[in-house]
């Protein structure tokens, strides 16, 4: 099930994205915890561990989604009711992440926007 964007625009995603992803590593980058490198790129929002595991989160601007790579496994978050959840499960992303870093890092991890 594809949900019709709240964007008005492509750029409007950007700017959305760009916002949500430097506001998600700057909390990471907070966690006081040295077991992962965590970044930013253009649209991109990388969790590097050091057992060689990665989370990313990835703007696809064509579909207006974040998708998220962890685990073998992928979430498409779609901006619905001023949140992003997931497409198929309506999961909310920041639940997700929170729960995948407080797993790996064994540290309760709680991320807001």
């Amino acid at each position: 099930m594809y949900a019709a964007s709240e964007f008005a625009n492509d750029s409007a995603f950007r700017l959305k994205v760009t916002e949500d992803l430097e506001e998600l590593l700057d909390q990471i980058d907070d966690l006081e915890v040295d077991e992962f490198d965590s970044r930013s790129t253009s649209g991109n929002l990388s969790i590097t561990f050091d057992d060689g595991s990665v989370i990313l989160l990835s703007q696809q601007t064509a579909t207006h989604e974040i998708w998220l790579s962890a685990n073998y496994k992928a979430w498409h978050f779609v901006w619905r009711k001023s949140q992003w959840l997931e497409r198929d499960t309506n999961e909310e992303m920041l639940s997700v992440v929170s729960n995948l870093l407080s797993s790996k890092l064994n540290i309760d991890v709680h991320l807001q926007l």
